[in-house]
C-alpha cells in the first residue's frame, strides 16, 4: 500500500496529547497512513482552519459553526464539560453582583477572554451578552487577571485547576450553569474535525485510527497518563491524570444521545441569538 500522509492538529494540553497516545505510542496500526503532529494553541488552530490548513485539527465547536463547508465533525474527540467548564475568575478583592439564580454577575466588566473563537467565550456570551473583553493567550490569563489588566478572566485548560493556587476567586462555572439550564445536559467545548475533500473512504479510514487512539489510552490509561504530563504546563501527576479525565471520557469515545444532544442545544442557541452565521447540524463524518 502506498503511504498518505495527514496532519493531525490539535493543543498542546494534557488532554489532547492522552488522545493521541496511541499514535505517539505506535500501538495504533496506521494502515499506511503516515501521521504527522502539529500542536498549537486552540485560537491559532480555529484560525488555521478557516485556511483548511489541517487535514484533521481540534476546533471550538464555536469555530467550527463557521466551518461545515470545509470540514466535517467526527465522530470522536470531543472535549466536553459534564457540570465543569471555563470558569471565570477575578481577584477576591473585586466584589460581584449575583444573579437571581445564584451565579456571579460579570455584566458590563473587562473580561480577559482566550479568543474569540473558543466556545469558552461563546457560552459566555450566552450566559451574559453585555461585557467588555480583552484576548490574552490563555496560559496567560491568571496573570492579567492578578495584574489588574482585566477585571476578570475566562479560564480554559489546565488554569481550571489552578486558579484557587494562584490567589483568585471563581465568580462562575460555566459548566455548572449550562447544567443547570439544559437539564444535565454537557457544554461542548471542543471537537475533533476532517477536511471533507480527503474523500469518503479515506474519512472513514482516519476516524477509525483516531478512535483508535482514543481507546488505546483510555485503556493504557496509567502509561497515557504519563505521557500526557509532559504537556500539562507544571500539573503534577494527580492533577493531570484528574484535568484528563474531565476532558477524556466516555463523550470522547462516541458523543453519545447526551452530546449530541449538548451540540444541538449549544449551536441552537447560538444561532437564535445571532451568536454563528446559520443553524449548523449535528451530523458526523463516519461511523467507527
Amino acid at each position: 500500500m502506498v503511504a498518505s500522509r495527514i496532519t493531525v492538529a490539535h493543543s498542546p494540553d494534557s488532554d489532547d496529547a492522552f488522545m493521541f497516545y496511541g499514535l505517539a505510542s505506535g500501538a495504533v496500526d496506521t494502515g499506511g497512513i503516515e501521521v504527522d503532529q502539529v500542536l498549537a494553541d486552540i485560537e491559532a488552530l480555529n484560525r488555521a482552519a478557516f485556511e483548511g490548513k489541517y487535514e484533521v485539527t481540534a476546533v471550538s465547536f464555536h469555530a467550527y459553526a463557521h466551518l461545515v463547508d470545509t470540514y466535517q465533525l467526527l465522530p470522536h474527540g470531543a472535549s466536553m464539560g459534564d457540570r465543569y467548564g471555563p470558569i471565570v475568575v477575578a481577584r477576591p478583592s473585586i466584589a460581584f453582583e449575583q444573579t437571581p439564580a445564584g451565579y456571579g454577575s460579570v455584566k458590563g466588566r473587562t473580561i480577559a477572554i482566550p479568543g474569540t473563537l473558543t466556545t469558552a467565550y461563546l457560552a459566555l456570551r450566552l450566559y451574559e451578552p453585555s461585557f467588555d473583553y480583552v484576548v490574552v493567550p490563555f496560559d496567560e490569563i491568571q496573570q492579567a487577571v492578578l495584574d489588574g489588566k482585566a477585571e476578570a478572566g475566562l479560564l480554559i485548560h489546565e488554569g481550571q485547576l489552578t486558579y484557587a493556587d494562584e490567589g483568585l476567586k471563581k465568580v462562575v462555572d460555566l459548566g455548572e450553569w449550562w447544567s443547570d439550564r439544559t437539564g444535565g445536559l454537557p457544554l461542548p467545548l471542543g471537537g475533533n474535525i476532517i477536511r471533507r475533500d480527503l474523500g469518503a473512504d479515506m474519512i472513514r479510514r482516519v476516524s477509525k485510527l483516531l478512535h483508535d487512539s482514543i481507546a488505546y489510552a483510555l485503556s493504557h490509561r496509567r502509561d497515557a497518563v504519563e505521557y500526557a504530563q509532559q504537556f500539562g504546563r507544571g500539573l503534577d501527576r494527580d492533577r493531570t491524570d484528574r484535568f484528563v479525565g474531565m476532558y477524556v471520557n466516555d463523550l470522547t469515545l462516541g458523543y453519545g444521545d447526551r452530546g449530541r444532544r449538548g451540540v444541538e442545544r449549544l449551536m441552537g442557541e447560538a444561532y437564535e441569538k445571532g451568536l454563528i452565521p446559520k443553524r449548523v447540524p449535528v451530523e458526523f463524518a463516519a461511523s467507527v
